[in-house]
């Protein structure tokens, strides 16, 4: 296959996951789907290795690279199977995120898998939201082990019944379950047509190029790091239950030709829902090492393959059940990418920014109706804050950075859809770490309940600041109010019509001695 084929060949196969992921937001329900963007679709070979994603949300698809093989091997497939999942430690994230994957026959022959995931607001959490300041996996929703969904063509009706029996309030799993099928449906017709076209021979030698094509690439890049051993150390803010200060440590050791990433020495899993699965772990450090990868680098697996991530079992960063896991994939995630970017800072100074705002800034509410003349619903958001600052220019305000690559929902939408009024949402002007370059500002966003509900708040940076490179000062610390008064990163609360929740959002750090 000569170069331009390729090319042709890898743009052929992610405008499939391009359509499966358009055929998702058009046809599912809820706004965290169909406005945020909240999902992630992909192709796998037959052996559940990454062969092309679409630019959706990091921290699905790099932990979907690493779990992938473990899950597709322990099954037995046959044409027309689809199989749900959402077990944080069996391949999943943290519930909420319902994946389906999918396999493609082609001539009685397992060729690839379709896959896309999705993240609910209404997974049957402890509270509305489904990201409760729980202490164990239970807590946060139901547990969906690798599970037939659609066996051989036809629908498990009793799986999705016992599924929904288990979830309190009002949702729109329904809608948004048959989304994600249609999803998978479209990528499999699709790449069905692509696999025939050319002969499945012809396909699999294809994605085998493309593999040592992207493993060359990674190789050359990492030539150019400096060889050595670079350590960081960072902190989280707390667990949400009293714990403070949790250390976060990784060794960085670079060679000519892979690296190898060690969270030794990394806080033992804590009791609150900060812990996050080896496979949220990985995520973070492939994605890190993805951005410095020349943009023409294939999303496949061979591009990480010079890469190998370990960490302790039973610590922060490879916990294991039942620890709770909901802000692990959403906070921790994050803080690994500052973590990695810290340790490599060392070596390639000029090419890492410094520390960006450091949270996802996880709202989650709703309201359990417990009269039949009440209304029940569920919502979830994240919220931007300000991007670290670089050697070539300032860091960018009110956007999201890193694990995250979802939309705010538009104020009309919240507004339309809930009993909340969106009273500012503004820049948090001079809340970035000033410096040569400035750090990005953060974000204040205001609301006003028009009716009694709860909400969930799991923010990380309120305590330790987003740090600066070279000099640059740190980012200011975000900061939750109720009311006008302070409240903690990690919090839930019950809340009164009328009453005010204002989020402001930390700013990224500073680069370089100002002048």
């Amino acid at each position: 296959m000569t170069p331009i084929e390729l090319g042709i060949f890898s743009s052929r196969i992610n405008a499939i996951c391009d359509e499966m992921g358009a055929v998702l937001q058009r046809a599912a329900l809820s706004p965290n789907i169909r406005d945020r963007l909240d999902f992630s679709c992909a192709i796998f070979d037959a052996g559940g290795a990454l062969s092309a994603q679409a630019a959706h949300i990091p921290v699905h698809l790099g932990s979907m690279t690493f779990a992938m093989a473990g899950i597709v091997s322990q099954l037995v497939w046959h044409e027309g199977d689809m199989v749900v999942v959402n077990d944080p430690y069996l391949g999943g994230t943290h519930l909420p995120d319902v994946t389906l994957i999918a396999p493609l026959f082609i001539d009685a022959q397992l060729i690839a898998f379709v896959v896309n995931r999705a993240h609910h607001a209404n997974i049957g959490g402890s509270t509305p939201g489904s990201m409760p300041l729980s202490s164990s996996l239970e807590e946060e929703g139901v547990v969906i082990p690798p599970s037939y969904l659609i066996r051989k063509g036809e629908i498990n009706q009793p799986l999705i019944d016992s599924i929904f029996e288990q979830i309190d309030g009002e949702h729109h799993l329904d809608g948004d379950f048959s989304a994600q099928i249609s999803a998978n449906r479209t990528g499999l017709t699709r790449l069905n047509s692509l696999i025939k076209s050319m002969g499945p021979a012809r396909y699999q030698s294809a994605v085998a190029a493309l593999n040592e094509y992207a493993e060359r690439l990674t190789r050359a890049e990492l030539a150019k790091i400096p060889e050595g051993e670079y350590i960081f150390e960072d902190h989280l803010d707390d667990d949400g239950l009293g714990n403070f200060d949790l250390l976060l440590a990784v060794s960085v050791i670079i060679t000519k030709e892979r690296v190898m990433v060690d969270f030794s020495g990394t806080a033992p899993q804590t009791a609150g829902n900060v812990n996050c699965p080896l496979s949220v772990a990985v995520a973070g450090v492939y994605y890190l090492f993805r951005c410095l990868l020349p943009d023409y680098t294939p999303a496949c697996a061979g591009a990480f393959k010079p890469i190998s991530v370990t960490a302790p079992k039973g610590c922060l960063l490879n916990a294991q059940r039942p620890a709770a896991v909901a802000a692990g994939n959403v906070e921790t995630s994050t803080r690994v990418v500052d973590l990695v970017a810290g340790a490599l800072s060392q070596a390639i100074p000029e090419r890492i920014p410094a520390a960006s705002h450091g949270s996802m800034n996880n709202l989650a509410m709703g309201h359990r109706a417990t009269n039949p003349a009440e209304d029940s619903w569920d919502y979830y958001e994240t919220i931007g804050g300000g991007m670290g600052a670089g050697s070539e220019g300032g860091g960018l305000s009110a956007l999201q950075t890193h694990m995250t690559n979802t939309l705010n929902t538009p104020i009309e939408v919240l507004e339309m859809n809930y009993p909340v009024r969106i009273n500012r949402y503004m820049i948090r002007d001079h809340s970035g770490g000033q410096g040569r370059r400035n750090g990005g500002d953060g974000l204040i966003r205001e609301f006003e309940f028009l009716a009694p509900a709860e909400a969930t708040l799991l923010t990380e940076r309120r305590i330790n600041p987003p740090w600066g490179l070279a000099g640059g000062e740190d980012g200011k610390v975000g900061e939750n109010r109720l009311n006008g008064e302070l409240i903690g990163g990690k919090a839930h609360i019950r809340l009164k019509q009328g009453d005010r929740l204002t989020i402001e959002t930390p700013g990224g750090g500073g680069f370089g001695l100002k002048g």
